[in-house]
């Protein structure tokens, strides 16, 4: 059985990470069977995860897990025309590439009890004799990551200005629809849905956050997803 390893549940919702929920969110939209294993990117292939074992196979990355899902599975895409498939594209780079990088500022930089949140759900796990120490380091780690992609050399204000344009793009794109690209969920309702619930359905709180939950659309998405394909979690 493909086996999932991506860090425990927390906040009522699938995954903390915004790659783990997304690459769980297409086995289930996908029908595929699947076991999941906890554990933290130190212990992962390219530190980092989610990553998946599919019998003698080892992956790391989202991306290049839902190809080998796709190839093996089930093509949640196969029904997208050419310019569907280059607008799910361009919405995942939007949300992978960008909007990714406002939420990780929003947890790792902006506030000190939304650190406090964050560092409690991700290194609690650990035995407290190292616990602190991993956390300082995995937070210079990504305070650094975060500044190196450019997002972090801006004024809070500012990021949240360009978070805000990710989500109003998302809001537009998704419409009336059920699904971002009609009435079948495809490859970027995966993502989208990820992403989308750990910017403004989770305990970390910003503008961008607020923001988000004033667009009435996407919060009945994230319902509609998570009851649809998450129940066992309600």
């Amino acid at each position: 059985m493909l086996i999932l390893y991506q860090f425990e549940r927390t906040w009522g919702n699938p995954n903390l990470s915004h790659f783990c929920c997304k690459t769980e969110t297409y086995l289930r939209m996908a029908g595929i069977e699947y076991a999941i294993k906890t554990t933290l990117p130190l212990f992962a292939p390219k530190g980092k995860l989610p990553y998946i074992k599919d019998g003698n196979i080892k992956l790391a990355d989202s991306r290049f897990i839902i190809r080998h899902l796709k190839d093996k599975y089930k093509d949640l895409d196969e029904g997208l025309n050419p310019a569907e498939t280059a607008l799910s594209l361009a919405m995942q780079r939007l949300v992978e590439e960008h909007l990714f990088w406002a939420t990780m500022y929003t947890r790792w930089q902006y506030t000190d009890v939304n650190w406090q949140v964050n560092k409690k759900a991700i290194f609690d796990v650990l035995p407290p004799a190292i616990r602190d120490v991993a956390a300082v380091i995995y937070r210079y780690k990504i305070r650094r990551q975060i500044y190196g992609h450019g997002m972090g050399r801006h004024k809070p204000e500012e990021i949240f200005e360009l978070g805000m344009q990710d989500i109003d793009a998302l809001s537009a794109c998704l419409g009336d629809n059920k699904y971002f690209l009609g009435d079948k969920p495809t490859t970027l309702d995966a993502s989208a849905f990820g992403f989308l619930i750990n910017t403004i359905a989770c305990p970390i709180e910003s503008p961008l956050k607020e923001y988000g939950l004033s667009k009435e659309n996407l919060r009945d998405y994230i319902d509609r997803i998570k009851m649809q394909y998450y129940s066992d979690l309600q």
